[in-house]
C-alpha cells in the first residue's frame, strides 16, 4: 500500500488542463484532414478507390468525416499528396452535412444548445450509453473519459445506468438488427427534452460495415441527433471537446 502511495505521489497531478491549455497528443495521432484540390490531377482516382468506406468524393474534391476511419490509406494512395491528416482533434458537428469537408468551405464546429437547454444541462448532464453492435473501440474511449487524465465528472457530465435517470443518449455502433429495438426502447425511456449524441463512424454512417445484411447504416432516422462526433474511434479529447461545445463551455465562433 505504501509503495502504491509513493508511486502515485511521484506521478504528481495527472489530470489535463483541458480546455485551458492545448492538449498533448501523440505524433501518430490523425485528426482533421486537409485537402488541396489544386494538387489533384484530372482523372486521378487513387485516393477515392483506396478508401474502404467511400468517404472521398471527387468533382468537387471532398471527404465525409462521418464515414472516414482516419486511416492513412487515402493519403498514402494519393500520388500528389492532396490529402494530409493534421493534429486538429476538434471534429464534432451539430449537423450531418457539416461533416462534409472540402478545401473551399470553412469547417463548422459544433455550436451550443439554445439558452433554455443550456440552463437545463449546462452544469449537470447525465448520459445513457448504448452500444448498438459496436466493436468496443468507441466504447473503450468513452470509458477512458472517466479516468484521472480526462476526468469527465469535473465538468458535471456523467454516464448513468438507467435511461430514466438520463438527460441524453450516447450511441455507438452501426445499430445492428438485434439492437435496433433495444435502442428505440432506450430512446423512448429517456424523459423529454433529451439529447442524442452519435459517437464514431459506425453510429454516424455504418462505418466499415455499412450495407451489411445484419448491420444498419448508423442511427435510424427516427432518432434525431444533436451532436455528431466522428472517428474510428474518436479520441477522448474529441468527445470531450464536442460535449463542452454543445453545453456552451467552449465558445464556437459564429459561422
Amino acid at each position: 500500500m505504501f509503495e502504491t502511495l509513493k508511486v502515485r505521489l511521484g506521478q504528481g497531478h495527472r489530470t489535463n488542463d483541458f480546455p485551458g491549455q492545448p492538449p498533448c497528443l501523440p505524433d501518430r495521432f490523425r485528426g482533421v484532414p486537409t485537402l488541396d484540390a489544386s494538387r489533384c490531377t484530372a482523372g486521378c482516382q487513387e485516393c477515392a478507390a483506396a478508401c474502404p468506406t467511400s468517404a472521398i468524393m471527387l468533382s468537387p474534391f471532398r471527404i465525409d468525416l462521418g464515414k472516414c476511419l482516419f486511416c492513412p490509406i487515402c493519403a498514402e494512395a494519393c500520388p500528389q499528396e492532396a490529402i494530409q491528416f493534421g493534429p486538429d482533434y476538434r471534429l464534432a458537428a451539430n449537423n450531418r452535412t457539416d461533416l462534409i469537408l472540402s478545401s473551399e468551405q470553412e469547417r463548422k464546429l459544433a455550436a451550443a444548445l439554445n439558452q433554455s437547454m443550456r440552463r437545463l444541462y449546462g452544469r449537470s448532464l447525465k448520459l445513457r450509453q448504448v452500444s448498438a453492435g459496436g466493436c468496443s473501440g468507441c466504447e473503450a474511449e468513452l470509458i477512458a473519459l472517466g479516468n484521472v487524465v480526462f476526468d469527465l465528472a469535473r465538468f458535471g457530465i456523467q454516464f448513468v445506468a438507467s435511461p430514466r435517470h438520463a438527460d441524453g443518449l450516447v450511441i455507438t455502433g452501426p445499430v445492428t438488427n438485434n439492437m435496433r429495438h433495444a435502442l428505440m426502447e432506450t430512446y423512448a425511456a429517456i424523459p423529454s427534452p433529451r439529447l442524442v449524441i452519435a459517437v464514431g463512424a459506425c453510429a454516424i454512417s455504418g462505418g466499415p460495415v455499412a450495407g451489411a445484411g445484419m448491420a444498419g447504416d448508423g442511427i435510424p432516422s427516427g432518432i434525431p441527433v444533436d451532436l455528431y462526433i466522428p472517428g474510428c474511434p474518436p479520441h477522448p479529447l474529441t468527445v470531450l471537446d464536442g460535449l463542452l461545445r454543445l453545453l456552451g463551455r467552449i465558445k464556437t465562433p459564429a459561422a
